[in-house]
């Protein structure tokens, strides 16, 4: 596999994700400032949708890389671990807690998942 090709279906996968999550916490944000609802009563919701987004990640980036899906979905979790973790260490001065940490694997599965799940319907051989 090219690297450049590798790179490319990574970073789709990553905008896929951000791009979700930047949807979904528009639509909770406004949600939760003009209805009666409470974030608690979201949790659940917000937890699901975050997985959705890091399997969506992977089979985007598995899709795009048309193999080695299991690679191109833990890069993508990888990534987005990465940009996570710089933002709090960063911009919050705190690190991964435990629970923070098992989200994490838990995503990086997921995007695994996704990405194997992408070549496979993806399908065919690498245009070069």
């Amino acid at each position: 596999m090219n690297a450049r090709n590798m790179v490319t279906a990574v970073m789709f996968g990553v905008l896929t994700i951000l791009l979700i999550i930047l949807t979904c916490s528009l639509v909770f944000s406004l949600l939760l400032r003009f209805t009666d609802l409470q974030e608690t009563s979201l949790q659940w919701v917000i937890m699901t949708l975050s997985f959705f987004a890091l399997f969506a990640g992977g089979f985007i980036s598995g899709g795009k890389g048309k193999e080695k899906g299991w690679m191109m979905g833990g890069a993508t979790a990888l990534v987005f671990t990465c940009i996570v973790m710089l933002y709090q260490f960063l911009g919050k001065e705190s690190g991964f807690s435990t629970e923070q940490t098992f989200y994490h694997l838990g995503y990086l599965a997921t995007a695994v998942f996704g990405g194997i799940m992408g070549v496979n319907i993806a399908g065919g051989k690498p245009t070069t």
